[in-house]
């Protein structure tokens, strides 16, 4: 029987039965199968991939694994320039945008506190996520690894963590977001970009009391939410340092 050898590096190995996680394995097959089908018959989605060498050569999605071959899997390498070994995406997004499915709320509303464009609806479809992410160029970030294999996405990570603020640093980590950050650019309510307001054009949209004490503000003019420098401010900025 035909015999190709497997090894996935890094956080690929997330994905993996704890037998083949971090060195080479078998896999026995009768049809002649592309890689890209191979890799997620074992459970790792194409989205986290982004480098494939077949007998030390690189290689697209579309090969087709033969009898001997050896193939090593690499994740993605957002923040590593590997153009010179034809990664599989045309280039990686150096301005990244998101698509968040409707587990992801939370992160989203922090993913735009600390300046990215970020969609999130929480009636969104599988479907429309996908379409989105591929129409858009948008990184389309889910707990479902099932969503991530669907063939339109391009680009994708599946979250490892749960909670919300370590969700935000694993997202800033993976995709060496900290210099792009633009804290307190974007509404976290609707995703729009936020303008100066004077005073007096936020004065009927405020309390009373903040409109005596602060005298900086921004509006989103999309949802016509208002935001200050009030304590909440104070608390984000501690917490968005730590990202840093």
């Amino acid at each position: 029987m035909p015999r190709a050898w497997f090894r996935f590096y890094a956080e690929l190995n997330d994905f993996l039965a704890p037998e083949r996680r971090f060195g080479e394995f078998p896999y026995e097959f009768l049809d002649i199968g592309t890689v890209k089908d191979r890799i997620e018959s074992f459970g790792v989605p194409h989205t986290e991939v982004d480098l494939i060498l077949v007998n030390g050569e690189p290689v697209d999605f579309a090969y087709r694994v033969k009898d001997s071959d050896r193939v090593s899997v690499y994740p993605v390498f957002e923040a590593l320039d590997i153009a010179p070994l034809a990664r599989l995406r045309q280039e990686p997004l150096r301005d990244p945008q998101f698509v968040l499915d409707i587990h992801l709320g939370k992160l989203a509303a922090y993913l735009r506190m600390v300046g990215f464009d970020t969609l999130y609806r929480n009636c969104a479809r599988d479907e429309e996520l996908a379409a989105t992410s591929r129409a858009e160029r948008r990184i389309l970030l889910t707990r479902d690894v099932g969503l991530l294999k669907r063939g339109e996405v391009t680009h994708g990570y599946f979250m490892r963590e749960t909670g919300p603020r370590k969700q935000l640093a694993e997202v800033i980590r993976r995709f060496d977001l900290a210099r792009l950050m633009r804290p307190f650019s974007r509404c976290m309510a609707c995703n729009g970009v936020l303008v100066e307001a004077s005073k007096e054009e936020v004065r009927d949209l405020v309390p009373p009391r903040t409109a005596e004490l602060y005298d900086e503000f921004r509006r989103c003019p999309s949802c016509g939410r208002v935001y200050w420098k009030g304590g909440h401010y104070q608390r984000m900025l501690k917490m968005i340092e730590n990202y840093r």
